[in-house]
């Protein structure tokens, strides 16, 4: 299993970046192999549905299409996710086609003032659903200046385990056979009828 983390901030000390780091040492204790996409360190440009991909645009999407199982962090600025976060999601739309994360298994982190970081990880869940990826059940919200507790940091590392269970469980699972599963259920309608 490969877990890969995006996020953190444009901040030389990210808290968000911090937290992704934490969830990323849960991920590697349940038997990953991790690796960390920091925003601050990739300096992605601009996106434009006019503009070619840079080498490091491809890098990006390239990393994040291979991997099992993702791991995202940001900071809530103005209600949202970041601008660089967002950014970089835009970039998963490359002008040459497409780019979706399709069954990918995602795990949600914010840092922000208290209960408000749910509001990032709700743009993000969205964001999820439009790239066909999966968000675990778990999310993390961490309130701005825990990132060293020792509550939140069980919490980061449960849902860095968290989601290379569930993409082990996707990995292994074959295909839903829709027709039987409709065929099911339909006897199973017939006979409380």
């Amino acid at each position: 299993m490969k877990i890969v983390g995006l996020g953190g901030s444009l901040a030389a000390r990210s808290q968000s970046r911090a937290a992704l780091v934490t969830g990323l040492s849960g991920a590697e204790e349940a038997g990953a192999e991790t690796e960390l996409l920091d925003l601050r360190e990739l300096d992605l440009p601009m996106f434009s549905s006019e503009a070619e991909p840079t080498p490091v645009v491809t890098s990006m999407v390239e990393r994040l299409e291979s991997a099992d199982g993702l791991l995202w962090s940001s900071p809530l600025y103005q209600g949202s996710i970041s601008g660089s976060f967002k950014n970089a999601l835009d970039w998963l739309h490359l002008p040459s086609g497409s780019v979706y994360l399709t069954d990918k298994v995602i795990g949600l982190i914010s840092v922000a003032g208290g209960t408000q970081a749910l509001q990032a990880i709700n743009t993000m869940e969205f964001s999820v659903r439009a790239l066909r990826a999966w968000a675990v059940p778990l999310v993390a919200p961490v309130s701005r200046g825990h990132t060293q507790d020792e509550a939140v940091e069980r919490q980061l590392k449960m849902l860095g385990s968290e989601v290379v269970r569930v993409a082990k469980h996707f990995a292994t699972e074959s295909e839903p056979d829709h027709e039987k599963v409709c065929a099911n259920a339909a006897e199973r309608l017939a006979a409380v009828a």
